[in-house]
């Protein structure tokens, strides 16, 4: 990338390929942040113009906020909004060193009675938050918050203290599932793709892939969604893919589905691309941009847009897919 910020990308025969569209979609579109990002992952972009981008939600207390997660606004530090940054330092190859020990010592901090984290601090009372995410006085261990961030620290050979209850909370979250959801699958396979017990993760997650498709939490005909039940809970619609789950090749839940099914659900992905370049939030249709009932606050889906926009392009690439 240029000192410029101008793409590399040519603007005259692939001025139509889904990388290209997807560009333009970001300089007109996204935060700082997420221009950083796609730059870094798609333009030869830095990694430090992403960190000093990141900088700015970090707190004092050594967590993350002020809307890093476009669902909870205010300033505090919050579970969700430090996992998010760490899912950028892991992207950018900076998810280490000091910047994670102080993460580490936050995550200490707001950790339940069990030492894993709750969805949502109780500090964020009095700010505003999605209606989906209720703020309450004494909030229970998540998997769907705790299993991304372990697998994320065990990937990057993090050692800390508060990791070793946090792990035994994942391991025993994980053992226990009888009936899921969909956030909770894609948080159980996110701690298991890292889990430093690589025999343990492989016989869970194959005990997993068989809950999801006994309870068809993965919607294996894209032709055919009025088949497949949205969980309780989910809205009207929210349905889930194999590549929902198995984001790369290399994840354990890519042995939930047959090649077919792995072609048919990235074909589905692919083409939830609309005409501004842009994927939606929900990336199964391409007919709308936004279900109403996420539309809690101004400017949530502009916010959130680019950042499932390059989740798309690195989960196509990832699999091989042309992207232009």
């Amino acid at each position: 990338m240029s000192e410029t910020g101008a793409s590399p990308l040519p603007a005259t025969s692939p001025a139509r390929s889904p990388l290209f569209r997807a560009e333009q979609f970001v300089w007109l579109t996204a935060r700082v942040l997420e221009q950083r990002l796609f730059a870094h992952h798609f333009l030869n972009g830095g990694a430090d113009p992403v960190e000093t981008a990141l900088d700015a939600y970090r707190n004092e207390d050594g967590g993350y906020g002020h809307a890093l997660d476009p669902n909870l606004r205010g300033p505090v530090s919050q579970p969700l909004h430090t996992g998010h940054a760490l899912r950028v330092l892991d992207a950018i190859e900076r998810c280490g060193g000091q910047r994670v020990e102080r993460v580490c010592r936050y995550l200490t901090a707001v950790s339940t009675a069990d030492g894993a984290l709750p969805a949502i601090h109780p500090g964020q009372r009095g700010y505003p938050a999605a209606p989906f995410l209720p703020v309450v006085d004494d909030p229970p261990s998540e998997l769907v918050t705790t299993g991304p961030v372990v697998g994320l620290l065990h990937r990057n050979a993090v050692w800390h203290a508060w990791l070793f209850r946090a792990t035994d909370f994942c391991w025993q979250a994980v053992d226990s599932l009888d009936k899921s959801h969909p956030y909770e699958v894609q948080a159980a396979v996110a701690f298991l793709d890292s889990a430093r017990d690589r025999t343990r993760a492989e016989a869970a997650a194959a005990r997993l892939g068989r809950l999801v498709r006994e309870q068809r939490l993965a919607a294996l005909e894209p032709n055919r969604l009025d088949t497949y039940p949205v969980a309780p809970g989910y809205l009207p619609g929210e349905q889930h893919f194999p590549h929902d789950y198995a984001k790369t090749p290399s994840s354990l839940a890519r042995a939930w589905f047959t090649d077919a099914e792995m072609a048919r659900s990235l074909d589905h992905l692919a083409d939830a691309q609309q005409e501004d370049g842009g994927w939606p939030i929900l990336p199964h249709s391409s007919t709308h941009a936004w279900h109403p009932q996420r539309a809690w606050a101004p400017g949530i889906a502009l916010e959130t847009r680019p950042m499932v926009t390059i989740e798309a392009l690195r989960t196509l690439r990832a699999h091989g897919r042309s992207i232009g």
